[in-house]
């Protein structure tokens, strides 16, 4: 038994040295910090791990039963292996090296699930990515297979892409102009909101009872177009948000004269809660002042640029302008004294009994008339009444206006006919309106259409020489801001307190015609559509300067204070038109 133990011992002697094969292979191994040799300490290091590795390696042979019974004496007394053993250890390496195959496939089969997992999580979310580009596309690529694409004869600017917030449906409200100004609005709105807004509807219940809709007056082909960059719209909403909508849709009229805080913080959270609003009205609901500038030189693009007129309108329009053209020079005057008009205001200078009560007949038939009782002289000497046909002809004689000029007639049928009209038609006998230069053949498709009638109007007074308004309506402020952004075309702004006094003055023998039109023409000196700031009233949008009348932040800047009326600062709901 002490020979036995004393040739385990030797045996595990040998163990602990490092077998030649690791000795010659330990100079050539390089550290897993670099790529230099073995330093002494890591041989020892080396050394150790082998010594401690060898130590459980004998205790495994122990519980094997490769113990004393392994061995045998020899002759000389020396202790040998028994043949047998080299057996057990054969057998013994190849369970090792199995359970370090099996435990190697094993280790493989984790990773390869590991690989496959993360794949599968970068493949999710690269889908995810491209979806959200898709989605973004969806909606137009939708339009475009229900309705094929125009051609243009101009360059289409690159299309904007974004994540849409939702869909924007707009009802359009007022007349032609009140229209136009409230969809720039809403186009701007979509825009800053990252939402894609609908075409609008037009207004059809309104005292115009005008059923035409946005294609009947707009180019809603190249208004989609060129607005490409900016936002996308479509003509319809996609099927699955029109089935929503036909189930139910959540409709609200936003606040007037918003700032874009209240649309960020109030209208953009109802749009991604319901992803389909509809706005009931549109007019005035954005802000005139105190917008980024961004904001304001996109509500001048979508107004001055791409709300072109409809091709019939345009063609139609471009005729009556070349018309005018080949006999000289003209003059658009917006005489607004249509029996609504007038009905509307209360103001009945120069009519009869009958007419008066024909007028206030009127007014109190419409109940959303708010105001009935009006005194009419009172409102007229603060200078809030529409200019008479009479008034309009002696201002005009006074400012030096030549009795040859063309005056075009941008309104409706005048109240009281050729009788009213007489005094204007004696001063200027070239008085001619879009009725009277055009065959009846060439109006009829537009004549029981009262905005398209307006449209036509609207374009021949931008193209005009000179435009005069004779009220601070709708059309009269939006084609003042028009003619400025087209470089300031001459633009006479009637002081209509100071030309009622002046007339009243002359008509009583009070002064004579010179002073008379001295004090017009001085009167009206700044008033000739020249640049100027626009008037600001913190807290009161109804009483500043419209937007749209002068849209300074799409001009050239200047630093002239702004000209203000005494008629302006007293002018209310009132001037609105019906």
């Amino acid at each position: 038994m002490a020979k036995l133990s004393c040739h385990i011992e030797k045996t595990s002697a040998a163990l602990r040295r490092p077998p030649r094969r690791w000795q010659k292979r330990l100079p050539v191994r390089k550290v897993l910090s670099g790529d230099s040799e073995f330093s002494n300490y890591g041989v020892c290091l080396l050394y150790t791990r082998l010594y401690e590795y060898d130590l459980l390696e004998l205790k495994r042979l122990r519980n094997m039963g490769y113990c004393e019974g392994s061995f045998e004496e020899t002759e000389c007394g020396e202790m040998k292996e028994k043949p047998y053993s080299n057996k057990m250890r054969l057998k013994y390496l190849s369970m090792v090296q199995a359970e370090k195959l099996k435990s190697l496939v094993l280790a493989r089969i984790r990773v390869a699930r590991i690989k496959l997992w993360v794949t599968r999580a970068v493949s999710v979310l690269l889908l995810w990515a491209i979806a959200m580009q898709l989605r973004s596309l969806g909606d137009v690529v939708s339009s475009s297979s229900r309705n094929p694409k125009p051609t243009f004869s101009f360059p289409l600017p690159p299309q904007r892409v974004y994540d849409n917030n939702g869909y924007l449906m707009v009802s359009s409200n007022g007349g032609l102009n009140q229209m136009r100004s409230g969809i720039c609005d809403m186009v701007t709105v979509a825009r800053f909101l990252n939402v894609t807004l609908i075409v609008p509807e037009l207004d059809n219940t309104s005292f115009w009872n005008d059923y035409s809709q946005f294609a009947d007056i707009f180019d809603v082909e190249y208004f989609i177009a060129s607005l490409r960059d900016e936002v996308r719209i479509l003509k319809e909403l996609p099927p699955a948000q029109k089935q929503k909508v036909a189930e139910s849709v959540f409709s609200m009229p936003p606040i007037s004269w918003s700032n874009m805080t209240y649309y960020y913080n109030v209208i953009l959270p109802r749009i991604q809660t319901h992803e389909v609003v509809h706005f009931q009205k549109t007019d005035a609901r954005l802000a005139n002042n105190g917008l980024p500038e961004e904001v304001q030189r996109l509500r001048c693009r979508v107004n001055y640029e791409a709300l072109r007129f409809a091709p019939p309108i345009q063609a139609l329009a471009e005729k009556i302008v070349r018309i005018l053209r080949e006999k000289g020079p003209f003059l658009v005057l917006h005489l607004r004294y249509e029996m609504d008009m007038i009905a509307f205001s209360g103001c009945n200078e120069g009519c009869n009994e009958q007419e008066i009560d024909e007028l206030t007949k009127m007014r109190y038939a419409y109940p959303w008339w708010k105001e009935k009782v009006i005194d009419s002289e009172k409102k007229r000497l603060a200078g809030l009444c529409p200019l008479t046909p009479e008034e309009t002809a002696l201002t005009l004689q006074a400012l030096g206006i030549d009795r040859n000029i063309q005056v075009y007639i941008a309104a409706g049928d005048i109240y009281g006919g050729e009788r009213r009209l007489a005094t204007l038609r004696a001063a200027y006998p070239n008085l001619v309106k879009k009725e009277t230069l055009l065959p009846s053949s060439e109006l009829d498709p537009f004549r029981n259409h009262s905005n398209q009638m307006a449209a036509l109007d609207y374009y021949v007074a931008v193209e005009s020489d000179i435009f005069v308004p004779t009220n601070g309506g709708n059309m009269a402020k939006v084609v003042e801001g028009h003619r400025r952004y087209l470089r300031f075309k001459k633009t006479i702004l009637l002081d209509r307190k100071a030309i009622v006094d002046l007339v009243d003055l002359f008509r009583a023998g009070s002064i004579s015609w010179e002073e008379f039109s001295s004090e017009m023409k001085e009167a009206h000196e700044d008033r000739m559509g020249n640049p100027a700031k626009r008037l600001v009233i913190p807290g009161k949008p109804k009483e500043e300067d419209y937007f749209y009348t002068n849209p300074e932040e799409c001009l050239a800047r200047v630093d002239a204070e702004p000209q203000v009326s005494d008629d302006q600062q007293q002018e209310t709901d009132a001037e609105a038109e019906p």
